[in-house]
């Protein structure tokens, strides 16, 4: 039995609802910019078979028909979907019972899903508005562990690859190193979404089905027919100091290594989008991506679909894994990442996102994420490693990246 859908102007009922909010302690949220979408409850789970199946969800969306007063992309039943690194195995989508979305010009929609009425939905999203976080407070005492030990994952990982590398094996492989963080207490995600909020205010925020983040990194979004994406690649850390973060900043976008590692995304994404695209196109120069603790080199790229234009969906499983987290070639970087990483990334690193029954949405990489377990975090951090780079600068990037999801989990 298809399930019907209702979406109606925000405006309508009165009230403020504020997305970020509700979706951080609802577990259903993507947020970027002035969009946003959070979700409450669970009215169907879609599993997605990979890298096939984006037509099936699709189609599954499309099926429930309903009224739409609004007609914009994330308007009408739309799903949620944090999918694993791996891009043969299956993942999931969630369509919430209900959908809260804040768009450009000052757009407002509700969308409710099923039997429940309009008021139901607003009195359960106020509900979970004014709930207070947990009110346990910070872990009096709590453990960070890694999965390998950093002198191991140096030498044996990352030297090992830039061997393969330099032996002409194949041009990049991008490496992760995993910590796992224990405190006293359950974790509380709402409240590490907000502090992530706070602190990086321009990147994508996300809490999908335990895994939350704040990425950098847009993979693909489409929108009627327009495509956008903007890749990363090339890292430096910040600094305290306005002159030598000045130093550093400018240093990444004159750097060969990192403007190398760049033009291999940046290349790789074209030559992937094209199929799909009447035309496509990227800035001809990286620009620099600052975030709290890091530096990023990163590209725009935008184009038009070709008529019938493929979904979001379609995009992400031809464009995950890009260089940026996986290496080029492909296939080559994949066997040696599992080869040497030994352990498995789950939905680090992997598509996050929204669909909508039109095919359009939005997927980040998930990055700058934890997968949160009770009183247990999981994070992972990667760097991509080439024919020059330098081992234990790569082990120094891994501990900048953590600190931007460390000083979110805990507080000292």
């Amino acid at each position: 039995m298809s399930l019907t859908t209702t979406t109606i102007r925000l405006d309508r009922v009165g009230r403020e609802l504020d997305p970020v909010t509700i979706g951080s302690r609802s577990g259903l949220l993507w947020a970027s910019g002035e969009f946003a979408l959070a979700g409450l409850g669970e009215a169907d789970r879609i599993v997605v078979s990979r890298p096939g199946g984006s037509a099936d969800a699709v189609d599954r969306l499309a099926a429930m028909r309903g009224v739409d007063e609004v007609m914009v992309p994330g308007t009408g039943p739309a799903a949620f979907g944090a999918l694993p690194f791996d891009r043969t195995a299956p993942g999931e989508l969630i369509v919430p019972e209900i959908l809260l979305g804040h768009g450009g010009e000052g757009r407002r929609w509700l969308t409710v899903i099923g039997d429940h009425s309009v008021e139901e939905a607003v009195s359960r999203l106020e509900a979970v508005q004014q709930r207070q976080p947990s009110s346990a407070a910070e872990a009096a005492d709590y453990r960070i562990s890694s999965t390998i030990a950093p002198e191991v994952w140096r030498d044996e990982i990352v030297a090992v690859a830039r061997g393969r590398i330099r032996s002409g094996q194949l041009h990049k492989a991008v490496l992760a190193r995993e910590l796992v963080l224990t405190t006293d207490h359950p974790l509380d995600p709402s409240v590490v979404v907000e502090r992530l909020r706070q602190s990086f205010r321009s990147a994508i925020l996300f809490s999908v089905d335990g895994l939350i983040g704040a990425s950098p990194e847009l993979l693909v979004s489409r929108s009627g027919d327009v495509v956008r994406a903007h890749p990363l690649a090339g890292t430096a850390p910040r600094s305290s100091d306005p002159q030598a973060d000045q130093r550093l900043s400018a240093g990444l976008l004159t750097s060969d290594k990192d403007r190398g590692e760049h033009r291999i995304t940046i290349d790789w994404l074209l030559d992937t989008l094209l199929p799909f695209c009447s035309y496509v196109d990227a800035e001809p120069e990286p620009t620099i991506v600052s975030l709290a603790n890091v530096h990023h080199l990163g590209t725009r790229v935008e184009g038009r679909l070709s008529a019938p234009p493929a979904s979001v969906l379609e995009l992400v499983a031809s464009l995950h894994p890009t260089p940026a987290v996986g290496g080029d070639p492909q296939g080559a970087a994949l066997e040696l990442i599992a080869e040497l990483e030994r352990t498995s990334r789950g939905r680090y690193a992997g598509p996050v996102g929204w669909v909508d029954a039109g095919g359009n949405g939005a997927f980040a990489v998930g990055i700058r994420s934890a997968q949160i377990e009770g009183n247990v975090a999981r994070l992972f951090a990667g760097v991509g490693v080439v024919a020059d780079s330098d081992p234990a600068a790569e082990l120094a990037e891994t501990r900048s990246k953590f600190q931007a999801l460390l000083s979110a989990l805990i507080r000292p």
